[in-house]
């Protein structure tokens, strides 16, 4: 029906139901849905028909990774350090308010383990800081544990996203279910190498010999080419250093040799010291957090670095910041 003026009656506006709305509306086209009872229209922004009483709303899928633990470092003639455990992610996807605000927090990267010279045990990584989007929080990787001498055990980080990698028989750090997997764990007795920080996708591996451990693997987020919280790989005793997981997790060091960092907004975990019998060395940090926001259409919201691809515009934080939709 077409809109109907009456000086007596009001407006009467064109008449559809949900299953019959135009085909091809252009912006604020409004009519009167039979199928809910409400007028609406038809909002070009968001490429939705909105009632009149309703605030319009879309949905936004979210990646947010916390910052990875640091490596761990280790002390003269010892062992590997640990590598450090991955940040924590989330992916999902909620519905957002056109107009509002949300708050973004990139959690920044755990610290290097440190080294002590001439004494028992390198000190462990540092834990990551959170991530976090609206009320949605992203855990910090684990740190790894320092290189250690004797019979004791030491242990991996605290649980994170993904639990840092251990040494000298110890048990590798928990991870946050739902978020990250569990560092690796290593073997007593004879000089092993620094197990791998766990990763989104996979534990890190323990550590069986003298070599250095590799970290568990991060997670390519809805297949866009690029992976996050990848584990970082163990210290070696003797030998080469682990191999940091896929997603910015930074190597473990060889026989006297420093590790890599993990990658900066990525969450990968750092890598963890070298061994050996010369000066001591140092684990490295983790990677700091990031955030990734995409919907489908042109442009809608503000903030962070808004890039296109595949018909999905993405909204990428690598520092805090604010969304507004």
């Amino acid at each position: 029906m077409p809109i109907v003026l009456n000086g007596t009656t009001g407006i009467a506006n064109a008449t559809w139901t949900t299953g019959t709305r135009p085909s091809s509306p252009v912006a604020g086209q409004q009519g009167y849905n039979s199928t809910t009872g409400s007028p609406e229209w038809y909002n070009a922004s968001i490429s939705s028909w909105v009632a009149f009483s309703t605030t319009p709303t879309y949905a936004v899928e979210f990646l947010v990774v916390a910052g990875g633990g640091g490596g761990g470092g280790h002390a003269t003639s010892d062992k590997g350090g640990g590598g450090g455990g991955a940040g924590g992610y989330i992916s999902n996807s909620q519905s957002v308010t056109l107009g509002s605000s949300y708050s973004v927090t990139i959690g920044a990267g755990g610290s290097a383990g440190g080294s002590s010279p001439n004494t028992a045990a390198g000190t462990l990584g540092g834990n990551g800081s959170n991530s976090v989007f609206n009320s949605n929080t992203a855990i910090g990787g684990g740190g790894g544990a320092g290189g250690f001498t004797g019979s004791g055990t030491d242990h991996g980080g605290s649980s994170g996203g993904s639990g840092g990698g251990a040494t000298q028989g110890g048990s590798g750090g928990a991870g946050t279910a739902g978020q990250g997997f569990a560092g690796g764990n290593a073997t007593s007795g004879s000089p092993d190498g620094g197990a791998g920080g766990g990763g989104a996708t996979a534990v890190g591996t323990s550590a069986t010999s003298a070599a250095g451990a590799n970290g568990g693997a991060g997670i390519n987020w809805q297949s866009v080419g690029t992976s996050y919280a990848g584990g970082g790989g163990g210290g070696a005793y003797s030998g080469s250093g682990g191999t940091g997981g896929a997603g910015g997790g930074g190597n473990g060091g060889a026989a006297n040799a420093d590790g890599v960092a993990g990658t900066a907004n990525t969450g990968g975990g750092g890598g963890g010291a070298g061994g050996g019998n010369n000066a001591a060395r140092v684990g490295t940090t983790g990677g700091s957090g990031v955030v990734i926001l995409r919907y489908l259409g042109a442009q809608i919201g503000t903030g962070g670095t808004v890039t296109s691809a595949g018909g999905y515009t993405y909204h990428t934080f690598t520092s805090s910041g604010t969304y507004i939709a």
